[in-house]
């Protein structure tokens, strides 16, 4: 953990800090669109922990992004871990005092190959545990972050698979994980309305990863929605939405 630690800073409600004094955490991010979401973040100057459920993997995400000048730092983040996940947020808040950006990218269980008549429910269980309870731990642990500051960004990276609109038999467990987020995306955001905290969905698209398989568009195209829902100014109102590169789509 190299990152500079930032001095801590007050600001007023509903005030947005400088980008550059941002401090955000993706966690999922040792590779993937998640690794990529970490360099677009700290191309913008704010200060960002890589969370990896493997820190010496995490380790060495971050040491590649040093080699290129971004100076990002590794930080242990096991969704499915609440004591983990309790000691990410004490060192956020003895180090830089707060949080701005929370990108909750960790995700997994892509079961291609199985339908809903047939599914062992063991792996729908741990789809959940990691796609909707890993979001909803992190978030509960690190809302205390953000609000006394009166700002802050959530965002839940989700897939179109999750929408309602859209029908298929195909990835049942983490359809249904998907769409679980998405519900709790919208309660999370209606919870925090008019708190200078906004909550946010969004679909990456297709995206050449491990996960999603070879033909996909490369993950800096997708990571710019991540991104650009990390970003949004302090005046902004949009909260409890559904994006693809920066488009509402359907729940």
């Amino acid at each position: 953990m190299n990152m500079r630690p930032q001095a801590r800073r007050s600001f007023s409600s509903f005030t947005a800090p400088p980008l550059e004094q941002q401090i955000a955490l993706v966690s999922g991010a040792n590779r993937g669109l998640g690794l990529e979401v970490v360099r677009q973040l700290a191309a913008t100057g704010m200060a960002v922990l890589l969370g990896s459920r493997d820190l010496t993997l995490g380790e060495r995400a971050a040491q590649r992004l040093r080699r290129d000048g971004i100076d990002v730092t590794a930080i242990q983040l096991d969704v499915t871990d609440q004591t983990g996940i309790d000691a990410a947020a004490r060192y956020i808040e003895n180090t830089y005092g707060r949080l701005d950006v929370l990108i909750n990218n960790a995700g997994a269980y892509y079961d291609m190959g199985e339908l809903p008549s047939s599914i062992d429910l063991d792996t729908v269980r741990a789809a959940l545990e990691t796609n909707l309870f890993g979001a909803w731990r992190v978030c509960e642990a690190l809302l205390p972050l953000m609000r006394p500051f009166g700002f802050g960004r959530i965002v839940n990276v989700s897939s179109g698979c999750g929408s309602s609109a859209v029908d298929g038999e195909c990835c049942p467990a983490y359809r249904v994980s998907k769409a679980a987020l998405n519900t709790y995306t919208r309660t999370l955001a209606a919870e925090l309305g008019g708190s200078g905290i906004l909550v946010n969905a969004v679909c990456p698209g297709w995206t050449n990863t491990d996960m999603g398989g070879t033909g996909g568009r490369p993950a800096s195209e997708s990571a710019q929605g991540v991104v650009w829902a990390a970003c949004l100014p302090a005046k902004s109102s949009i909260t409890g939405g559904f994006f693809r590169d920066r488009q509402r789509i359907d729940w």
